[in-house]
């Protein structure tokens, strides 16, 4: 079918837009290797369009046929692994493990990606401080390349063919470029390629016995000082699956929605650690004085339904973020990491900047385990979009001076590949593509994403 101007295939969760001739909605995958002959033999690119969740335009066409696996959702759960669709949303393969008591352990923000979006950016979440990305727990892959052939792949395979080598970031979380590391499987070239490599049709993937008890809390401080403190001091706790992170700024976006909130309350820590007992309470009060942090006003879960308002809380936030700019056009948002112990070097190279550029109009959130800060900045009009974009390209060389990554979790898409050339150099960068040419010798999927063509 042929989208309307306005069709959601043509966006993501950032408003960035684009176009396409033609809307596909495969009912198989036979149907996918077909399209992509067709498109082969037409010479027309393809974009494949996730749940549209994304904040990098990797799913928003620029021209060509977009194919949405919305219609391959099918979900199989066995003892420690569920075959899922790619067009299979997370939220529902977490709600179909849960039967069991099993989980999945990635736990990307938005719950409503599909789960080949979240293999195409592997993707992450506040569960990576223990767990790490979707990569580790991806045990086999369907995939339809350019030119209509269907591979089957599972862990342990290598590839056909002989591939470059590139350098890592010395951080916890990586998804910028191509994942080409020594001895790697031929499945992991395609986690994290972001559709450009082949289409995902089907994975299976590795679930975890559900735990027998978790201990969560949302945690308020007077001061992002000893926030950070009790963060280095937390880390080596035992079980420790989630520990994210709250600003003032942040904080005073939600007050509107959670007046509960304590007025003192400058920066907040979400914590969860899985026991064996409900017997954390003791020790957990302990730290909570220890780092003098407002433990009276905090907030600890008492049952699935507590943990489920925290959940809410922490996804409010972009929410909140979006609300902010809405009708200004596109926020600025960050996606950087650095290694653990330039975690505060890099919050403090934020907050001089952005107090100085942009004062009152930018919060600071995330994956504070993993030194993987989230920076959004909250344009009032294009041209201070445009500042902010001059900004961010300057965080990002810091943080890969530092050691550490231009995107950890969300992909590098459209809206930022020109990011890839600050981590990788040109002839990194000419082996990625060669890698493309090899398995897309006509760079028809996912045309514009990663490489300006």
């Amino acid at each position: 079918m042929a989208p309307e101007p306005d069709s959601d295939y043509l966006t993501d969760a950032s408003g960035f837009r684009g176009s396409a001739e033609r809307v596909f909605l495969p009912e198989s995958e036979a149907d996918v290797s077909q399209i992509l002959r067709d498109a082969t033999a037409a010479n027309t690119p393809v974009t494949l369009a996730g749940a549209g969740t994304g904040l990098t335009g990797g799913r928003v066409a620029q021209g060509g046929w977009v194919l949405s696996l919305e219609r391959l959702k099918r979900i199989y759960v066995q003892p420690g692994y569920a075959i899922c669709g790619a067009g299979a949303l997370l939220r529902d393969l977490q709600s179909a493990a849960a039967v069991s008591k099993q989980f999945y352990p990635p736990d990307p923000t938005e719950n409503g990606a599909s789960i080949g979006g979240t293999i195409a950016t592997n993707a992450s979440g506040s569960r990576s401080f223990r767990y790490g990305a979707t990569r580790r727990y991806v045990r086999a892959l369907r995939v339809v390349v350019a030119g209509g052939e269907t591979l089957a792949l599972r862990r342990g395979q290598k590839p056909p063919f002989d591939l470059p080598v590139l350098p890592a970031p010395a951080t916890t979380k990586n998804t910028a470029g191509y994942y080409l590391r020594e001895d790697v499987d031929y499945l992991d070239v395609f986690v994290g390629a972001e559709g450009t490599l082949g289409i995902v049709t089907e994975a299976e993937l590795a679930l975890l016995p559900a735990p027998q008890c978790l201990f969560t809390g949302v945690v308020f401080f007077t001061s992002e000082e000893s926030a950070l403190d009790a963060v280095d001091a937390w880390r080596p706790v035992p079980g420790l699956r989630m520990l994210e992170f709250l600003d003032g700024a942040s904080l005073d976006l939600l007050r509107a929605r959670f007046p509960e909130i304590p007025v003192a309350a400058r920066t907040a820590l979400l914590i969860e650690e899985e026991t064996a007992s409900d017997n954390s309470e003791g020790a957990w009060l302990d730290r909570l004085e220890e780092a003098g942090a407002l433990v009276e006003a905090s907030w600890f879960a008492a049952s699935a339904a507590d943990r489920e308002r925290f959940r809410r809380f922490r996804h409010a936030l972009p929410e909140a973020v979006n609300d902010r700019v809405r009708g200004h056009g596109l926020k600025m948002g960050s996606d950087f990491a650095v290694p653990i112990p330039r975690n505060r070097d890099m919050l403090r190279i934020y907050r001089e900047a952005l107090d100085h550029e942009f004062p009152g109009q930018y919060v600071v959130f995330g994956h504070v385990g993993d030194a993987h800060l989230h920076v959004n900045v909250l344009p009032r009009d294009q041209t201070e979009w445009q500042r902010a974009k001059i900004l961010m390209t300057a965080f990002a060389r810091q943080a890969v001076a530092f050691g550490g990554t231009v995107s950890a979790e969300h992909g590098l898409g459209k809206r930022k590949r020109e990011l890839l050339p600050i981590q990788f150099s040109p002839g990194d960068i000419e082996k990625m593509k060669a890698v493309k040419t090899r398995l897309d010798p006509y760079w028809l999927l996912g045309r514009g994403t990663l490489f300006e063509v």
